[in-house]
Protein backbone atom coordinates (compact mmCIF):
# COMPACT_ATOMS: atom_id res chain seq x y z
CA UNK A 1 0.00 0.00 0.00
CA UNK A 2 2.79 2.27 0.97
CA UNK A 3 4.72 2.61 -2.72
CA UNK A 4 1.36 3.43 -4.11
CA UNK A 5 0.61 6.26 -2.02
CA UNK A 6 4.49 7.39 -2.89
CA UNK A 7 3.05 6.80 -6.61
CA UNK A 8 0.26 8.71 -5.89
CA UNK A 9 2.19 12.06 -4.02
CA UNK A 10 4.77 12.00 -6.79
CA UNK A 11 2.28 12.22 -9.66
CA UNK A 12 0.71 15.02 -7.65
CA UNK A 13 3.74 16.83 -7.32
CA UNK A 14 4.22 16.50 -10.91
CA UNK A 15 0.98 17.97 -11.63
CA UNK A 16 1.26 20.72 -9.49
CA UNK A 17 4.84 21.72 -10.46
CA UNK A 18 3.59 21.65 -14.42
CA UNK A 19 0.32 23.78 -13.58
CA UNK A 20 2.69 26.34 -11.46
CA UNK A 21 5.40 26.27 -14.00
CA UNK A 22 2.70 26.98 -16.03
CA UNK A 23 1.25 29.43 -14.75
CA UNK A 24 4.39 31.15 -14.12
CA UNK A 25 5.56 31.27 -17.94
CA UNK A 26 2.04 32.80 -19.12
CA UNK A 27 1.92 35.74 -16.55
CA UNK A 28 5.72 36.12 -17.14
CA UNK A 29 5.58 36.40 -20.82
CA UNK A 30 7.24 39.71 -21.88
CA UNK A 31 10.21 38.87 -19.47
CA UNK A 32 10.26 35.42 -20.65
CA UNK A 33 9.61 35.48 -24.29
CA UNK A 34 12.86 37.96 -25.31
CA UNK A 35 14.85 36.21 -22.66
CA UNK A 36 14.40 32.60 -24.28
CA UNK A 37 14.86 34.22 -27.07
CA UNK A 38 17.94 35.52 -26.57
CA UNK A 39 19.08 31.92 -25.13
CA UNK A 40 18.25 30.07 -28.40
CA UNK A 41 20.52 32.40 -30.49
CA UNK A 42 23.46 32.32 -27.86
CA UNK A 43 23.38 28.55 -28.07
CA UNK A 44 23.39 28.70 -31.83
CA UNK A 45 25.97 31.07 -32.28
CA UNK A 46 28.24 29.67 -28.95
CA UNK A 47 29.95 27.02 -31.97
CA UNK A 48 30.91 29.99 -33.62
CA UNK A 49 31.78 32.40 -30.83
CA UNK A 50 34.19 29.53 -29.35
CA UNK A 51 35.52 28.93 -32.79
CA UNK A 52 36.82 33.04 -33.14
CA UNK A 53 38.31 33.35 -29.82
CA UNK A 54 40.00 30.39 -30.52
CA UNK A 55 41.50 32.51 -33.24
CA UNK A 56 42.65 34.91 -30.86
CA UNK A 57 39.73 36.93 -31.17
CA UNK A 58 38.55 38.44 -27.91
CA UNK A 59 35.62 37.49 -26.79
CA UNK A 60 33.55 40.67 -27.31
CA UNK A 61 34.42 41.13 -30.51
CA UNK A 62 33.72 37.09 -31.04
CA UNK A 63 30.19 38.07 -29.57
CA UNK A 64 29.87 40.91 -31.45
CA UNK A 65 30.64 39.13 -34.80
CA UNK A 66 28.33 36.59 -34.14
CA UNK A 67 25.74 38.91 -33.21
CA UNK A 68 26.21 40.61 -36.38
CA UNK A 69 25.53 37.42 -38.22
CA UNK A 70 22.36 37.19 -36.91
CA UNK A 71 21.30 40.54 -37.64
CA UNK A 72 22.17 40.69 -41.08
CA UNK A 73 20.35 37.82 -41.82
CA UNK A 74 17.86 38.64 -40.20
CA UNK A 75 17.66 42.52 -42.25
CA UNK A 76 17.73 40.04 -45.23
CA UNK A 77 14.67 38.79 -44.50
CA UNK A 78 12.83 42.04 -43.89
CA UNK A 79 14.36 43.59 -47.29
CA UNK A 80 12.92 40.10 -48.96
CA UNK A 81 9.53 40.96 -47.27
CA UNK A 82 9.06 44.44 -48.12
CA UNK A 83 10.70 43.23 -51.80
CA UNK A 84 7.96 40.89 -52.49
CA UNK A 85 5.71 43.94 -50.80
CA UNK A 86 6.38 46.46 -53.58
CA UNK A 87 6.07 43.81 -56.06
CA UNK A 88 2.88 43.69 -55.41
CA UNK A 89 1.95 47.11 -54.91
CA UNK A 90 3.36 47.53 -58.74
CA UNK A 91 0.60 44.71 -59.48
CA UNK A 92 -2.49 46.57 -57.63
CA UNK A 93 -3.98 48.93 -60.44
CA UNK A 94 -4.15 45.93 -62.34
CA UNK A 95 -5.58 43.53 -59.71
CA UNK A 96 -8.14 46.47 -59.04
CA UNK A 97 -9.33 46.76 -62.91
CA UNK A 98 -9.24 42.90 -63.14
CA UNK A 99 -11.62 42.90 -60.09
CA UNK A 100 -13.92 44.88 -61.74
CA UNK A 101 -14.41 43.47 -64.25
CA UNK A 102 -14.42 39.77 -62.47
CA UNK A 103 -16.91 41.06 -60.18
CA UNK A 104 -19.93 40.67 -61.91
CA UNK A 105 -18.94 37.39 -63.22
CA UNK A 106 -18.71 36.47 -59.55
CA UNK A 107 -21.70 37.49 -58.18
CA UNK A 108 -23.62 35.86 -61.19
CA UNK A 109 -22.01 32.81 -60.07
CA UNK A 110 -23.03 33.23 -56.71
CA UNK A 111 -26.83 33.46 -57.35
CA UNK A 112 -26.76 30.61 -60.43
CA UNK A 113 -24.85 28.21 -57.68
CA UNK A 114 -25.49 29.35 -54.48
CA UNK A 115 -28.50 30.68 -54.56
CA UNK A 116 -27.53 34.00 -53.48
CA UNK A 117 -29.25 37.02 -54.73
CA UNK A 118 -27.72 40.29 -55.68
CA UNK A 119 -29.49 41.94 -52.93
CA UNK A 120 -28.49 39.82 -50.48
CA UNK A 121 -24.77 40.40 -51.97
CA UNK A 122 -24.86 43.96 -51.44
CA UNK A 123 -26.04 43.51 -48.26
CA UNK A 124 -23.57 41.33 -47.10
CA UNK A 125 -20.72 43.86 -48.70
CA UNK A 126 -22.22 47.28 -47.24
CA UNK A 127 -21.59 44.89 -43.85
CA UNK A 128 -18.23 44.53 -44.47
CA UNK A 129 -17.65 47.61 -45.31
CA UNK A 130 -19.21 49.23 -42.32
CA UNK A 131 -17.41 46.31 -39.41
CA UNK A 132 -14.07 47.48 -41.46
CA UNK A 133 -14.94 50.94 -40.80
CA UNK A 134 -15.87 50.22 -37.02
CA UNK A 135 -12.75 48.46 -35.95
CA UNK A 136 -10.22 50.48 -38.30
CA UNK A 137 -9.83 52.53 -34.87
CA UNK A 138 -8.48 49.43 -32.79
CA UNK A 139 -7.05 47.65 -35.58
CA UNK A 140 -4.94 50.44 -35.78
CA UNK A 141 -4.36 51.01 -32.53
CA UNK A 142 -3.49 47.33 -31.77
CA UNK A 143 -1.04 47.49 -34.48
CA UNK A 144 0.76 50.43 -33.06
CA UNK A 145 0.61 48.54 -29.83
CA UNK A 146 2.41 45.42 -31.66
CA UNK A 147 4.61 47.67 -33.72
CA UNK A 148 6.41 49.33 -30.31
CA UNK A 149 6.40 45.38 -28.44
CA UNK A 150 7.83 44.33 -31.27
CA UNK A 151 10.72 46.98 -31.79
CA UNK A 152 11.31 46.75 -28.19
CA UNK A 153 11.71 42.89 -28.38
CA UNK A 154 13.87 43.11 -31.39
CA UNK A 155 15.75 45.64 -29.01
CA UNK A 156 16.46 43.53 -26.10
CA UNK A 157 16.81 40.11 -27.56
CA UNK A 158 20.37 40.65 -28.75
CA UNK A 159 21.11 42.21 -25.32
CA UNK A 160 20.16 39.27 -23.82
CA UNK A 161 21.91 37.10 -26.43
CA UNK A 162 25.11 38.97 -26.08
CA UNK A 163 25.24 38.90 -21.91
CA UNK A 164 24.39 34.99 -22.31
CA UNK A 165 27.17 34.70 -24.49
CA UNK A 166 29.60 37.12 -22.82
CA UNK A 167 28.54 35.85 -18.96
CA UNK A 168 27.96 32.02 -19.98
CA UNK A 169 30.83 30.76 -17.16
CA UNK A 170 28.57 32.57 -14.61
CA UNK A 171 25.42 31.19 -16.07
CA UNK A 172 26.78 27.12 -16.07
CA UNK A 173 28.78 27.90 -12.49
CA UNK A 174 24.91 28.82 -11.14
CA UNK A 175 23.47 25.81 -12.55
CA UNK A 176 26.05 23.15 -11.38
CA UNK A 177 26.20 24.98 -7.74
CA UNK A 178 21.38 24.44 -7.64
CA UNK A 179 22.82 20.65 -8.92
CA UNK A 180 25.03 20.14 -6.43
CA UNK A 181 28.29 18.83 -6.66
CA UNK A 182 27.58 15.30 -7.36
CA UNK A 183 26.12 15.99 -10.21
CA UNK A 184 28.83 18.29 -11.69
CA UNK A 185 29.78 15.61 -14.30
CA UNK A 186 26.09 15.11 -15.14
CA UNK A 187 25.83 19.19 -16.28
CA UNK A 188 28.42 19.12 -18.30
CA UNK A 189 27.17 16.13 -20.37
CA UNK A 190 23.74 17.82 -20.46
CA UNK A 191 24.94 21.59 -21.11
CA UNK A 192 27.47 20.25 -24.24
CA UNK A 193 24.70 18.09 -25.73
CA UNK A 194 21.87 21.11 -24.91
CA UNK A 195 24.09 22.79 -27.19
CA UNK A 196 24.37 19.96 -30.47
CA UNK A 197 20.63 20.21 -29.72
CA UNK A 198 19.85 23.46 -30.89
CA UNK A 199 21.99 23.11 -33.84
CA UNK A 200 20.60 19.63 -34.69
CA UNK A 201 17.01 21.80 -33.68
CA UNK A 202 18.36 25.04 -36.82
CA UNK A 203 19.40 21.90 -39.33
CA UNK A 204 15.72 20.68 -38.66
CA UNK A 205 13.79 24.23 -38.94
CA UNK A 206 15.81 24.40 -42.35
CA UNK A 207 15.46 21.03 -43.86
CA UNK A 208 11.41 22.31 -43.05
CA UNK A 209 11.72 25.52 -45.35
CA UNK A 210 13.14 23.39 -48.31
CA UNK A 211 10.56 20.78 -47.85
CA UNK A 212 7.44 23.37 -47.72
CA UNK A 213 9.19 25.47 -50.86
CA UNK A 214 9.70 22.01 -52.88
CA UNK A 215 5.96 21.46 -52.13
CA UNK A 216 4.76 24.94 -52.98
CA UNK A 217 6.90 25.12 -56.10
CA UNK A 218 4.71 21.20 -57.25
CA UNK A 219 1.82 22.95 -56.43
CA UNK A 220 2.44 26.00 -58.20
CA UNK A 221 4.07 24.34 -61.03
CA UNK A 222 1.02 21.87 -61.31
CA UNK A 223 -1.22 24.95 -61.60
CA UNK A 224 0.73 26.49 -64.40
CA UNK A 225 2.02 29.50 -62.35
CA UNK A 226 4.68 31.56 -63.57
CA UNK A 227 7.73 31.63 -61.53
CA UNK A 228 6.52 28.84 -59.82
CA UNK A 229 9.75 27.59 -57.98
CA UNK A 230 11.04 31.48 -57.11
CA UNK A 231 7.04 32.01 -55.82
CA UNK A 232 7.60 28.67 -54.13
CA UNK A 233 10.87 28.58 -52.44
CA UNK A 234 10.16 32.73 -51.50
CA UNK A 235 6.97 31.66 -49.95
CA UNK A 236 8.44 28.77 -48.01
CA UNK A 237 11.23 31.38 -46.75
CA UNK A 238 8.89 34.24 -45.25
CA UNK A 239 6.66 31.64 -42.93
CA UNK A 240 9.65 32.66 -41.03
CA UNK A 241 7.99 35.63 -39.89
CA UNK A 242 4.75 34.30 -37.99
CA UNK A 243 1.31 35.17 -40.19
CA UNK A 244 1.96 38.17 -41.99
CA UNK A 245 5.36 36.44 -43.66
CA UNK A 246 2.84 33.75 -45.22
CA UNK A 247 0.07 35.94 -46.39
CA UNK A 248 2.57 38.71 -47.93
CA UNK A 249 4.81 36.20 -49.72
CA UNK A 250 1.45 34.11 -51.04
CA UNK A 251 -0.52 37.61 -52.58
CA UNK A 252 2.28 37.78 -55.34
CA UNK A 253 1.86 34.10 -57.13
CA UNK A 254 -2.09 34.83 -56.47
CA UNK A 255 -2.23 38.21 -57.64
CA UNK A 256 0.13 36.54 -60.90
CA UNK A 257 -2.42 33.81 -61.17
CA UNK A 258 -5.67 36.02 -60.87
CA UNK A 259 -3.46 38.43 -63.99
CA UNK A 260 -2.39 35.38 -66.26
CA UNK A 261 -5.50 33.10 -66.10
CA UNK A 262 -8.92 33.15 -67.24
CA UNK A 263 -10.41 31.69 -64.71
CA UNK A 264 -10.95 32.47 -60.74
CA UNK A 265 -10.48 28.88 -59.60
CA UNK A 266 -6.83 29.53 -60.49
CA UNK A 267 -5.88 31.72 -57.40
CA UNK A 268 -8.38 30.02 -55.45
CA UNK A 269 -6.15 27.37 -56.25
CA UNK A 270 -2.70 28.58 -55.45
CA UNK A 271 -5.12 29.56 -51.68
CA UNK A 272 -5.61 26.08 -51.51
CA UNK A 273 -1.99 24.78 -52.44
CA UNK A 274 -0.56 27.28 -49.50
CA UNK A 275 -3.63 26.44 -47.17
CA UNK A 276 -2.90 22.35 -47.63
CA UNK A 277 1.12 22.81 -47.48
CA UNK A 278 0.85 25.24 -44.41
CA UNK A 279 -1.48 22.12 -42.49
CA UNK A 280 1.15 19.67 -43.43
CA UNK A 281 4.14 21.92 -42.41
CA UNK A 282 2.51 22.58 -39.07
CA UNK A 283 0.71 18.68 -38.27
CA UNK A 284 3.14 16.53 -40.75
CA UNK A 285 6.32 18.04 -41.83
CA UNK A 286 7.22 20.00 -38.55
CA UNK A 287 6.72 17.50 -36.06
CA UNK A 288 8.24 14.90 -37.83
CA UNK A 289 11.56 16.24 -39.41
CA UNK A 290 12.23 18.38 -36.85
CA UNK A 291 11.58 15.97 -34.00
CA UNK A 292 13.82 13.14 -35.85
CA UNK A 293 16.61 16.21 -35.50
CA UNK A 294 15.80 16.23 -31.95
CA UNK A 295 15.63 12.82 -31.13
CA UNK A 296 12.62 13.56 -29.47
CA UNK A 297 9.01 11.84 -30.19
CA UNK A 298 6.54 13.00 -32.84
CA UNK A 299 3.72 13.19 -29.97
CA UNK A 300 5.59 15.12 -27.82
CA UNK A 301 6.72 17.65 -30.59
CA UNK A 302 3.16 18.39 -31.26
CA UNK A 303 2.09 18.64 -27.37
CA UNK A 304 5.04 21.03 -27.13
CA UNK A 305 3.77 22.96 -30.42
CA UNK A 306 0.28 23.13 -29.00
CA UNK A 307 0.98 24.02 -25.15
CA UNK A 308 4.03 26.62 -26.49
CA UNK A 309 1.19 28.09 -28.62
CA UNK A 310 -1.57 27.91 -25.75
CA UNK A 311 1.36 29.50 -23.34
CA UNK A 312 3.30 32.24 -25.69
CA UNK A 313 1.71 32.38 -28.85
CA UNK A 314 3.98 32.10 -31.18
CA UNK A 315 6.95 32.52 -29.80
CA UNK A 316 6.01 29.46 -27.41
CA UNK A 317 5.63 27.48 -30.87
CA UNK A 318 9.16 28.21 -31.89
CA UNK A 319 10.54 28.02 -27.77
CA UNK A 320 8.95 24.94 -26.50
CA UNK A 321 9.91 22.77 -29.01
CA UNK A 322 14.06 23.03 -27.86
CA UNK A 323 12.39 23.16 -24.35
CA UNK A 324 11.23 19.70 -24.79
CA UNK A 325 14.57 18.55 -26.42
CA UNK A 326 16.55 20.03 -23.33
CA UNK A 327 13.80 18.01 -20.69
CA UNK A 328 14.75 14.76 -22.87
CA UNK A 329 18.86 15.26 -22.24
CA UNK A 330 18.00 16.20 -18.69
CA UNK A 331 15.96 12.67 -18.29
CA UNK A 332 18.44 11.44 -20.23
CA UNK A 333 21.04 11.50 -17.03
CA UNK A 334 18.65 11.57 -14.37
CA UNK A 335 17.36 8.01 -12.83
CA UNK A 336 14.17 9.85 -11.39
CA UNK A 337 13.23 11.14 -14.58
CA UNK A 338 13.24 7.58 -16.52
CA UNK A 339 9.06 7.78 -17.03
CA UNK A 340 9.13 11.03 -18.56
CA UNK A 341 12.03 9.82 -20.86
CA UNK A 342 9.44 7.04 -22.39
CA UNK A 343 7.28 10.03 -23.46
CA UNK A 344 9.77 11.96 -24.87
CA UNK A 345 11.96 10.08 -27.02
CA UNK A 346 11.77 9.54 -30.56
CA UNK A 347 10.98 5.69 -31.05
CA UNK A 348 11.47 4.50 -35.00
Amino acid sequence: MQPRIQSIDTIYKYIVAVLGGGLLLYFGKSLFVPMFMGLLIAMVMFPVCVWLERKRITKSIAITISLSIVVLLFLALIWLLFWQLSLFRQDLPFIADKLSAKLPELQRWLAENWGLSYKTQQEWIDKLSGDVKNSAGAYIAGSFSATVSTLFSLFIIPIYAALFLYHRGMFVQFVKSIAGAARHAQIDKILSETTHTYFRYIKGMVMVYIIVGVLNSVGLLALGIKHAILFGMLTAIMTIVPYVGIIISAMLPISVAFLTKDSLWYPLAVIGVFSFVQYLEANVIFPKVVGAQLNVSTWATLVAIISGGIVWGVAGMVLFIPFVAILKIITDHLEEGKSINILLTRKD
